[in-house]
Protein backbone atom coordinates (compact mmCIF):
# COMPACT_ATOMS: atom_id res chain seq x y z
CA UNK A 1 0.00 0.00 0.00
CA UNK A 2 1.44 3.28 -0.79
CA UNK A 3 1.92 5.90 2.09
CA UNK A 4 -1.18 8.31 3.05
CA UNK A 5 -1.93 9.83 6.27
CA UNK A 6 -3.30 6.53 7.23
CA UNK A 7 -0.13 4.44 6.78
CA UNK A 8 0.61 4.75 10.51
CA UNK A 9 -3.07 3.67 11.64
CA UNK A 10 -2.30 0.69 9.10
CA UNK A 11 1.20 -0.66 10.71
CA UNK A 12 -0.24 -0.14 14.41
CA UNK A 13 -2.88 -2.99 13.68
CA UNK A 14 -0.37 -5.24 12.26
CA UNK A 15 2.15 -4.68 14.66
CA UNK A 16 -0.58 -4.83 17.57
CA UNK A 17 -1.95 -8.42 15.62
CA UNK A 18 1.75 -9.54 15.67
CA UNK A 19 2.22 -9.08 19.26
CA UNK A 20 -1.45 -9.95 20.12
CA UNK A 21 -0.80 -13.71 18.83
CA UNK A 22 3.02 -13.61 20.23
CA UNK A 23 1.67 -12.79 23.65
CA UNK A 24 -1.02 -15.36 23.26
CA UNK A 25 1.23 -18.26 22.57
CA UNK A 26 3.64 -17.94 24.97
CA UNK A 27 0.76 -17.96 27.59
CA UNK A 28 0.27 -21.58 26.07
CA UNK A 29 4.03 -22.02 26.86
CA UNK A 30 3.51 -20.10 30.47
CA UNK A 31 0.31 -22.38 31.44
CA UNK A 32 2.09 -25.42 30.10
CA UNK A 33 4.60 -24.50 32.79
CA UNK A 34 2.68 -23.46 35.85
CA UNK A 35 0.24 -26.37 35.24
CA UNK A 36 1.98 -29.31 33.91
CA UNK A 37 0.31 -32.47 32.63
CA UNK A 38 1.34 -35.69 30.23
CA UNK A 39 1.45 -33.51 27.36
CA UNK A 40 3.02 -29.86 28.26
CA UNK A 41 6.18 -30.95 26.64
CA UNK A 42 4.69 -31.83 23.10
CA UNK A 43 2.33 -28.63 23.50
CA UNK A 44 6.00 -26.14 24.53
CA UNK A 45 7.38 -27.56 21.02
CA UNK A 46 4.40 -26.89 19.03
CA UNK A 47 3.89 -24.18 20.46
CA UNK A 48 7.35 -22.62 19.70
CA UNK A 49 7.18 -24.34 16.81
CA UNK A 50 4.18 -22.82 15.54
CA UNK A 51 6.17 -18.83 17.00
CA UNK A 52 8.88 -19.79 14.01
CA UNK A 53 5.95 -20.73 11.65
CA UNK A 54 4.27 -17.39 11.91
CA UNK A 55 7.75 -15.14 12.23
CA UNK A 56 8.80 -16.89 9.03
CA UNK A 57 5.57 -16.40 7.37
CA UNK A 58 5.11 -13.23 8.49
CA UNK A 59 6.98 -11.17 5.35
CA UNK A 60 4.94 -13.73 3.08
CA UNK A 61 1.58 -13.08 4.81
CA UNK A 62 1.88 -9.56 3.99
CA UNK A 63 3.05 -9.09 0.73
CA UNK A 64 2.08 -8.30 -2.23
CA UNK A 65 -0.71 -9.81 -4.64
CA UNK A 66 1.44 -12.08 -6.80
CA UNK A 67 2.80 -13.62 -3.49
CA UNK A 68 -1.17 -14.51 -1.87
CA UNK A 69 -0.65 -18.23 -2.89
CA UNK A 70 2.20 -18.84 -1.06
CA UNK A 71 0.60 -16.29 2.02
CA UNK A 72 -2.59 -18.76 2.04
CA UNK A 73 -0.42 -22.05 1.93
CA UNK A 74 1.33 -20.54 5.38
CA UNK A 75 -2.33 -19.68 6.41
CA UNK A 76 -2.84 -23.54 6.16
CA UNK A 77 0.17 -24.48 8.15
CA UNK A 78 -0.29 -21.94 10.76
CA UNK A 79 -4.06 -23.46 11.12
CA UNK A 80 -2.96 -27.02 11.46
CA UNK A 81 -0.16 -26.50 13.69
CA UNK A 82 -2.97 -24.82 15.71
CA UNK A 83 -5.34 -26.89 15.73
CA UNK A 84 -2.92 -29.85 17.12
CA UNK A 85 -1.71 -27.13 19.90
CA UNK A 86 -5.52 -27.00 20.90
CA UNK A 87 -5.35 -30.85 20.68
CA UNK A 88 -3.07 -30.66 23.49
CA UNK A 89 -4.24 -28.05 25.59
CA UNK A 90 -7.25 -26.01 25.79
CA UNK A 91 -5.85 -22.61 26.01
CA UNK A 92 -5.00 -22.54 22.50
CA UNK A 93 -8.14 -21.81 21.92
CA UNK A 94 -7.53 -18.13 22.61
CA UNK A 95 -5.25 -18.05 19.38
CA UNK A 96 -8.56 -18.45 17.37
CA UNK A 97 -8.76 -14.66 17.98
CA UNK A 98 -5.81 -12.93 15.86
CA UNK A 99 -6.21 -16.26 12.90
CA UNK A 100 -9.81 -14.04 12.06
CA UNK A 101 -7.73 -11.39 11.49
CA UNK A 102 -5.47 -13.36 9.25
CA UNK A 103 -8.23 -15.19 7.33
CA UNK A 104 -9.73 -11.82 6.70
CA UNK A 105 -6.63 -10.20 5.26
CA UNK A 106 -5.81 -13.39 3.02
CA UNK A 107 -8.29 -14.88 2.08
CA UNK A 108 -10.92 -11.99 1.44
CA UNK A 109 -14.33 -11.72 3.19
CA UNK A 110 -16.13 -14.22 1.47
CA UNK A 111 -13.75 -17.37 2.02
CA UNK A 112 -12.06 -15.44 5.04
CA UNK A 113 -15.59 -15.38 6.90
CA UNK A 114 -16.08 -19.55 5.95
CA UNK A 115 -12.18 -20.07 7.63
CA UNK A 116 -14.13 -18.04 10.74
CA UNK A 117 -16.73 -19.93 11.04
CA UNK A 118 -15.06 -23.35 10.51
CA UNK A 119 -12.27 -21.82 13.12
CA UNK A 120 -15.12 -20.60 15.72
CA UNK A 121 -16.57 -24.43 15.44
CA UNK A 122 -13.23 -26.14 16.16
CA UNK A 123 -12.80 -23.46 19.13
CA UNK A 124 -16.02 -24.24 20.57
CA UNK A 125 -15.49 -28.38 20.10
CA UNK A 126 -12.03 -28.40 21.63
CA UNK A 127 -13.23 -26.22 24.61
CA UNK A 128 -16.12 -28.43 25.01
CA UNK A 129 -13.58 -31.73 24.76
CA UNK A 130 -11.65 -30.41 27.24
CA UNK A 131 -13.92 -28.61 30.08
CA UNK A 132 -16.93 -29.61 29.16
CA UNK A 133 -19.53 -27.43 27.38
CA UNK A 134 -20.58 -24.36 28.83
CA UNK A 135 -22.25 -21.18 28.33
CA UNK A 136 -19.03 -19.47 28.02
CA UNK A 137 -17.16 -22.10 26.13
CA UNK A 138 -19.66 -21.37 23.36
CA UNK A 139 -20.23 -17.49 23.61
CA UNK A 140 -16.81 -16.52 23.98
CA UNK A 141 -15.70 -18.04 20.42
CA UNK A 142 -18.91 -16.43 18.63
CA UNK A 143 -18.28 -13.37 20.18
CA UNK A 144 -14.52 -13.04 19.01
CA UNK A 145 -15.78 -14.18 15.74
CA UNK A 146 -18.65 -11.76 15.48
CA UNK A 147 -15.55 -8.59 16.59
CA UNK A 148 -13.06 -9.93 14.99
CA UNK A 149 -15.32 -9.86 11.32
CA UNK A 150 -16.23 -6.32 12.57
CA UNK A 151 -12.86 -4.74 12.90
CA UNK A 152 -11.63 -6.89 10.14
CA UNK A 153 -14.42 -4.84 7.62
CA UNK A 154 -14.14 -1.57 9.22
CA UNK A 155 -10.25 -2.16 8.42
CA UNK A 156 -11.43 -2.98 4.62
CA UNK A 157 -13.33 0.26 4.58
CA UNK A 158 -10.70 2.30 5.95
CA UNK A 159 -8.01 0.99 3.48
CA UNK A 160 -10.73 1.09 0.84
CA UNK A 161 -11.23 5.20 1.86
CA UNK A 162 -7.54 5.38 2.19
CA UNK A 163 -6.98 4.47 -1.60
CA UNK A 164 -9.70 6.98 -3.09
CA UNK A 165 -8.06 9.40 -0.85
CA UNK A 166 -4.83 8.73 -2.63
CA UNK A 167 -6.46 8.50 -6.28
CA UNK A 168 -7.89 11.68 -5.33
CA UNK A 169 -5.13 14.03 -4.17
CA UNK A 170 -3.11 12.40 -6.97
CA UNK A 171 -5.92 13.67 -9.20
CA UNK A 172 -5.66 16.87 -7.56
CA UNK A 173 -1.55 17.37 -8.13
CA UNK A 174 -1.91 16.65 -11.45
CA UNK A 175 -4.90 19.06 -12.09
CA UNK A 176 -2.88 21.76 -10.41
CA UNK A 177 0.10 20.63 -12.51
CA UNK A 178 -1.77 21.57 -15.56
CA UNK A 179 -3.49 24.58 -14.27
CA UNK A 180 0.35 25.98 -13.36
CA UNK A 181 1.41 24.59 -16.93
CA UNK A 182 -1.74 26.63 -18.47
CA UNK A 183 -0.98 29.60 -16.14
CA UNK A 184 2.44 29.68 -17.62
CA UNK A 185 1.69 29.22 -20.89
CA UNK A 186 -0.71 32.27 -20.60
CA UNK A 187 2.30 34.21 -18.86
CA UNK A 188 4.12 33.87 -22.06
CA UNK A 189 1.20 34.56 -24.53
CA UNK A 190 0.78 37.58 -22.45
CA UNK A 191 4.38 38.82 -22.67
CA UNK A 192 5.34 38.33 -26.25
CA UNK A 193 2.30 40.37 -26.77
CA UNK A 194 3.38 43.09 -24.50
CA UNK A 195 6.67 42.82 -26.43
CA UNK A 196 5.07 42.96 -29.74
CA UNK A 197 3.20 46.03 -28.67
CA UNK A 198 6.25 47.50 -27.54
CA UNK A 199 8.45 47.45 -30.27
CA UNK A 200 5.69 48.35 -32.48
CA UNK A 201 5.10 51.18 -30.57
CA UNK A 202 8.83 52.16 -30.18
CA UNK A 203 11.53 50.99 -31.92
CA UNK A 204 9.34 50.41 -35.39
CA UNK A 205 7.46 53.91 -35.19
CA UNK A 206 11.37 55.68 -34.92
CA UNK A 207 12.60 53.85 -37.31
CA UNK A 208 9.46 54.44 -39.67
CA UNK A 209 9.82 58.18 -39.19
CA UNK A 210 13.77 57.77 -39.45
CA UNK A 211 13.10 56.30 -42.85
CA UNK A 212 10.56 58.88 -43.67
CA UNK A 213 12.78 61.63 -42.82
CA UNK A 214 15.67 60.49 -45.02
CA UNK A 215 13.29 59.78 -47.57
CA UNK A 216 12.36 63.53 -47.46
CA UNK A 217 16.49 64.62 -47.13
CA UNK A 218 16.86 62.47 -50.77
CA UNK A 219 14.62 64.01 -52.19
CA UNK A 220 15.63 68.20 -50.90
CA UNK A 221 18.58 67.74 -52.24
CA UNK A 222 18.99 65.38 -54.73
CA UNK A 223 22.68 66.44 -55.50
CA UNK A 224 23.94 67.34 -52.64
CA UNK A 225 27.28 65.91 -51.11
CA UNK A 226 25.65 63.66 -48.28
CA UNK A 227 22.88 62.22 -50.46
CA UNK A 228 24.63 58.38 -50.94
CA UNK A 229 24.81 58.12 -46.74
CA UNK A 230 21.21 59.62 -46.78
CA UNK A 231 20.35 56.78 -49.03
CA UNK A 232 22.52 54.11 -47.55
CA UNK A 233 20.93 55.69 -43.61
CA UNK A 234 17.72 55.16 -45.24
CA UNK A 235 17.72 51.15 -46.52
CA UNK A 236 19.62 50.89 -43.63
CA UNK A 237 17.08 51.83 -41.91
CA UNK A 238 14.19 50.46 -44.13
CA UNK A 239 15.98 46.93 -43.56
CA UNK A 240 16.00 47.17 -39.34
CA UNK A 241 12.49 48.78 -39.59
CA UNK A 242 11.31 45.34 -41.81
CA UNK A 243 13.40 43.28 -39.18
CA UNK A 244 11.25 45.09 -36.46
CA UNK A 245 7.83 44.11 -38.19
CA UNK A 246 8.92 40.45 -38.85
CA UNK A 247 9.73 40.16 -35.05
CA UNK A 248 5.96 41.64 -34.36
CA UNK A 249 4.68 38.89 -36.45
CA UNK A 250 6.54 36.27 -34.90
CA UNK A 251 5.70 37.46 -30.98
CA UNK A 252 1.68 37.79 -31.93
CA UNK A 253 -0.35 34.62 -33.42
CA UNK A 254 -3.12 36.29 -35.61
CA UNK A 255 -6.29 35.74 -33.90
CA UNK A 256 -5.17 32.55 -32.19
CA UNK A 257 -7.43 32.85 -29.35
CA UNK A 258 -10.80 33.30 -30.84
CA UNK A 259 -10.29 31.70 -33.46
CA UNK A 260 -7.90 28.87 -33.13
CA UNK A 261 -5.81 27.62 -35.96
CA UNK A 262 -7.91 26.59 -39.11
CA UNK A 263 -9.43 30.11 -38.96
CA UNK A 264 -5.72 32.14 -38.44
CA UNK A 265 -4.47 30.36 -41.37
CA UNK A 266 -7.51 30.68 -43.35
CA UNK A 267 -7.35 34.43 -42.71
CA UNK A 268 -3.63 34.43 -43.82
CA UNK A 269 -4.29 32.45 -47.02
CA UNK A 270 -7.61 34.77 -47.97
CA UNK A 271 -5.38 37.91 -47.36
CA UNK A 272 -1.33 37.78 -46.77
CA UNK A 273 -0.84 34.76 -49.15
CA UNK A 274 -3.14 35.28 -51.37
CA UNK A 275 -1.99 38.95 -52.05
CA UNK A 276 1.14 37.39 -52.74
CA UNK A 277 -0.13 35.56 -55.39
CA UNK A 278 -0.21 32.45 -54.04
CA UNK A 279 -3.58 30.05 -53.81
CA UNK A 280 -3.44 28.40 -50.60
CA UNK A 281 -6.32 25.59 -49.61
CA UNK A 282 -6.82 24.97 -45.44
CA UNK A 283 -7.59 21.84 -44.58
CA UNK A 284 -7.68 22.15 -40.62
CA UNK A 285 -10.96 21.85 -38.88
CA UNK A 286 -12.16 24.17 -36.50
CA UNK A 287 -13.60 21.84 -34.21
CA UNK A 288 -10.30 20.19 -33.15
CA UNK A 289 -8.84 21.97 -30.42
CA UNK A 290 -5.25 21.76 -29.62
CA UNK A 291 -3.13 23.36 -26.20
CA UNK A 292 -2.23 26.75 -27.42
CA UNK A 293 1.90 26.37 -27.40
CA UNK A 294 0.93 23.39 -30.02
CA UNK A 295 -1.16 25.72 -32.01
CA UNK A 296 1.33 28.77 -31.91
CA UNK A 297 4.41 26.62 -33.28
CA UNK A 298 2.47 24.93 -36.26
CA UNK A 299 1.05 27.89 -37.08
CA UNK A 300 4.43 29.86 -37.03
CA UNK A 301 5.98 26.81 -38.93
CA UNK A 302 3.50 27.29 -41.36
CA UNK A 303 3.87 30.95 -41.98
CA UNK A 304 7.86 29.98 -42.64
CA UNK A 305 6.88 27.25 -44.79
CA UNK A 306 4.40 29.53 -47.39
CA UNK A 307 7.13 32.46 -47.39
CA UNK A 308 9.55 29.88 -48.48
CA UNK A 309 7.47 28.67 -51.20
CA UNK A 310 6.17 31.95 -52.54
CA UNK A 311 9.74 33.23 -52.85
CA UNK A 312 11.46 30.35 -53.75
CA UNK A 313 9.39 28.12 -55.21
CA UNK A 314 7.29 28.92 -58.09
CA UNK A 315 4.27 27.09 -57.06
CA UNK A 316 0.95 28.15 -58.32
CA UNK A 317 -0.83 26.54 -54.89
CA UNK A 318 0.21 25.02 -51.76
CA UNK A 319 -2.11 22.69 -49.30
CA UNK A 320 -2.57 22.51 -45.74
CA UNK A 321 -3.68 19.28 -43.87
CA UNK A 322 -4.01 18.38 -39.97
CA UNK A 323 -5.30 14.75 -39.07
CA UNK A 324 -6.12 14.06 -35.53
CA UNK A 325 -6.43 10.36 -34.78
CA UNK A 326 -6.64 9.67 -31.10
CA UNK A 327 -3.44 10.92 -29.71
CA UNK A 328 -1.46 11.39 -32.77
CA UNK A 329 -1.62 14.45 -35.03
CA UNK A 330 -0.06 14.64 -38.74
CA UNK A 331 0.33 17.91 -40.03
CA UNK A 332 1.46 18.25 -43.82
CA UNK A 333 2.21 21.69 -45.71
CA UNK A 334 2.42 20.93 -49.67
CA UNK A 335 3.46 22.86 -52.80
CA UNK A 336 3.26 22.73 -56.40
CA UNK A 337 6.72 24.37 -56.73
CA UNK A 338 9.80 23.58 -58.23
CA UNK A 339 10.89 21.04 -55.57
CA UNK A 340 14.27 20.15 -54.81
CA UNK A 341 16.67 16.83 -54.08
CA UNK A 342 16.85 16.57 -49.94
CA UNK A 343 19.96 14.22 -50.73
CA UNK A 344 21.73 16.91 -52.71
CA UNK A 345 20.40 19.85 -51.21
CA UNK A 346 20.62 20.22 -47.60
CA UNK A 347 18.65 23.38 -47.29
CA UNK A 348 15.10 24.49 -46.98
CA UNK A 349 12.26 22.67 -48.23
CA UNK A 350 12.68 25.59 -51.24
CA UNK A 351 15.68 24.83 -52.86
CA UNK A 352 17.74 27.37 -51.41
CA UNK A 353 20.92 26.68 -50.75
CA UNK A 354 20.14 28.69 -47.22
CA UNK A 355 19.28 26.44 -44.50
CA UNK A 356 17.86 28.41 -41.67
CA UNK A 357 14.19 27.47 -42.64
CA UNK A 358 14.36 24.12 -42.04
CA UNK A 359 16.72 24.35 -39.64
CA UNK A 360 13.93 26.47 -37.79
CA UNK A 361 11.29 24.43 -38.46
CA UNK A 362 12.84 21.52 -37.42
CA UNK A 363 13.33 23.31 -33.72
CA UNK A 364 10.00 23.83 -33.53
CA UNK A 365 9.05 20.10 -34.13
CA UNK A 366 11.97 18.60 -32.03
CA UNK A 367 10.56 21.72 -29.23
CA UNK A 368 6.99 19.10 -29.48
CA UNK A 369 8.65 15.94 -29.54
CA UNK A 370 7.87 15.63 -32.56
CA UNK A 371 9.19 14.46 -36.46
CA UNK A 372 9.43 15.80 -39.71
CA UNK A 373 10.00 14.46 -43.44
CA UNK A 374 10.81 16.50 -46.05
CA UNK A 375 9.64 14.24 -49.56
CA UNK A 376 10.33 16.47 -52.73
CA UNK A 377 11.63 15.99 -56.23
CA UNK A 378 12.85 18.54 -58.61
CA UNK A 379 9.86 19.51 -60.91
CA UNK A 380 7.53 17.40 -58.25
CA UNK A 381 6.73 19.90 -55.76
CA UNK A 382 7.43 19.76 -52.14
CA UNK A 383 5.97 18.44 -48.55
CA UNK A 384 6.68 18.93 -45.41
CA UNK A 385 5.35 16.29 -42.77
CA UNK A 386 4.93 16.71 -38.92
CA UNK A 387 3.95 13.87 -36.80
CA UNK A 388 3.78 13.95 -33.03
CA UNK A 389 1.95 12.77 -30.32
CA UNK A 390 0.52 15.26 -27.99
CA UNK A 391 1.01 13.98 -24.87
CA UNK A 392 4.65 14.67 -26.04
CA UNK A 393 3.83 17.59 -27.00
CA UNK A 394 2.43 18.95 -23.86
Amino acid sequence: MPHTALTPVFVGLRAGLHMLFVALTVLVIVRAVIAPTQASIAAICLAVILLGTYAVGTLIAWAPRSRRVAGAVWLGVITLEWIALLWLTPEAAYLVFPLFFLYLHLLGRLWGSAAIVVATAIAICALGIHGGWTAGGVVGPIVGAGVALLIGLGYEALAREAHQREALMQELLATRGQLAATERESGVLAERARLAREIHDTVAQGLSSIQMLLHAAERADLDGAGVEHVVLARETAASALADARHFIRELTPPDLDGRGLGGALRRLASTQWAAQGLPVEVRVSDAVDLPMHVQTALLRITQGAIANVIQHADADSATITLTVGGDRLQFTIADDGRGFDPAQSPGAPTGRSDSFGLRAIRERVDQLGGTLAVTSAPGEGTALTIDLTLEEAA
